[in-house]
């Protein structure tokens, strides 16, 4: 019993920790815009190295006469995001 109240317990702590985390520096936020644009690009890179297998497989097994597998669609070369410039500060008004 004293091992779920302390488990508990240390969930709650943990969560209320997580909860009050300062939000990311510009530096963090364009990293984590990397990293998941580059995660972004990998699924498409996989996903044109699975089409490329299945269509070796299915040129392999497939009936005289019958069409060939689509095409498969190459992605683009990896391009970095572009980090949104910081917005000038306004000029003050002339009297």
């Amino acid at each position: 019993m004293k091992k779920i109240i302390a488990f508990t317990f240390c969930a709650l702590a943990s969560a209320a920790a997580f909860a009050t985390l300062p939000p990311l520096t510009p530096e963090a936020q364009a990293a984590a815009d990397l990293a998941k644009a580059k995660a972004a690009y990998g699924d498409r890179v996989g996903a044109y190295q699975l089409c490329q297998a299945q269509n070796r497989v299915a040129d392999r097994f497939k009936a005289p006469g019958t069409a060939a597998p689509a095409a498969c669609v190459a992605p683009p070369p990896f391009a970095p995001p572009v980090a949104a410039a910081p917005a000038a500060p306004a000029a003050p008004a002339a009297k």
